[in-house]
């Protein structure tokens, strides 16, 4: 961390960081490095500090996990208490105390609250709709609104929010889980009919991959949701509703006719899974009119991150807080070692 402003970058690297970078300090904020050299200066850069992270609004903790892995690679002489990841928590509450040297962590202040804000934020967005839900399952769709750097941090915060799955590969298996999802409108356009898809997805999935099927491409969507399930009967799981805004979106008089259409028919174990600028509301109204699951992107990838702040509230064992602030360790006792 010694050379931090000395980084240059070339002409042809992709924008984001890569891990080298976020450990070496270079997405932190360049004052911190100006704090760093002020405090050597004063020889105070090693004195023992307690810092406390918290929060302006609740939501459901998550990032922790990331800010250990920073800190072992790191080799920071710090202990760390915090929330356990997936833990609601209220406005202003401690989610994170750090203790050590100054200089061992001071420096990445940046960095440990922009994970624990971005985490905690879609894991926040995520929850909701899977309360929304009901216990039915929510698959995170949201990769591709999000930068790519990002998109498996953000679809792993989702299946600790509690998402079902993920679709992202390295964001799903990240979170300890196959990736999940079935085939975009890509496919059935290139191909051109629905069934022929739907009869080659059955042959190439594996055997133990549920079948689900988009059936909003071409036709009436309760016309191809009978089409597909007379191809594939006992074999397809679900049919998915991704009705675009302009045909009017998944509605829940759409739910309900293609839910009927199929039980008529007696393909009553076909389920209807339901995708397409879903939020909580329309997740609750689906759900009642019998959509039997959820792919949401859109909602999660853009929850608002939780606005967390890092204080110094002891120095050398002194309490001490900026103005507005008390002085002194915040009482928590849900926090538990991590460090």
């Amino acid at each position: 961390m010694e050379d931090v402003l000395e980084f240059s970058v070339s002409g042809d690297r992709l924008f984001s960081a890569d891990h080298g970078e976020v450990v070496e300090g270079w997405t932190s904020d360049v004052y911190f490095v100006k704090t760093r050299d002020v405090l050597r200066e004063l020889g105070r850069l090693d004195a023992e500090v307690c810092a406390e992270v918290f929060a302006r609004e609740g939501g459901v903790f998550c990032g922790v996990e990331e800010v250990r892995r920073l800190f072992l690679k790191a080799g920071a002489r710090v202990s760390v208490e915090a929330l356990e990841e997936g833990e609601e928590f209220a406005p202003r509450e401690v989610v994170m105390r750090i203790r050590g040297p100054y200089g061992e962590f001071g420096l990445y202040e940046t960095t440990l609250l922009g994970m624990l804000s971005s985490a905690s934020g879609w894991a926040t967005a995520a929850r909701r709709c899977v309360e929304a839900a009901g216990g039915l399952p929510v698959l995170c769709f949201g990769a591709r609104h999000v930068h790519p750097s990002c998109a498996p941090v953000m679809e792993r915060s989702a299946l600790i929010g509690g998402c079902s799955d993920a679709s992202c590969i390295l964001g799903a298996k990240l979170g300890g889980r196959e990736p999940r999802g079935t085939i975009p409108h890509a496919a059935i356009l290139i191909a051109g009919d629905t069934v022929k898809v739907a009869m080659a997805y059955d042959r190439v999935l594996p055997e133990q991959e549920k079948r689900s099927i988009l059936v909003d491409t071409f036709r009436d969507e309760a016309e191809e949701a009978l089409s597909v399930a007379e191809a594939l009967k006992e074999r397809l799981f679900a049919v998915r509703l991704d009705t675009p805004g302009e045909r009017g979106g998944v509605t829940p008089d759409l739910v309900r006719e293609v839910r009927c259409r199929l039980s008529m028919a007696g393909y009553g174990h076909v389920g209807v899974f339901v995708s397409g600028g879903l939020n909580p509301d329309r997740i609750r109204a689906l759900a009642d009119a019998g959509a039997c699951g959820f792919g949401v992107g859109s909602y999660i990838a853009h929850g608002t991150p939780r606005d967390m702040t890092m204080d110094i509230k002891e120095v050398d064992g002194r309490p001490v807080a900026k103005r507005g602030r008390i002085p002194g360790v915040t009482d928590n006792p849900r926090l538990k070692r991590v460090i």
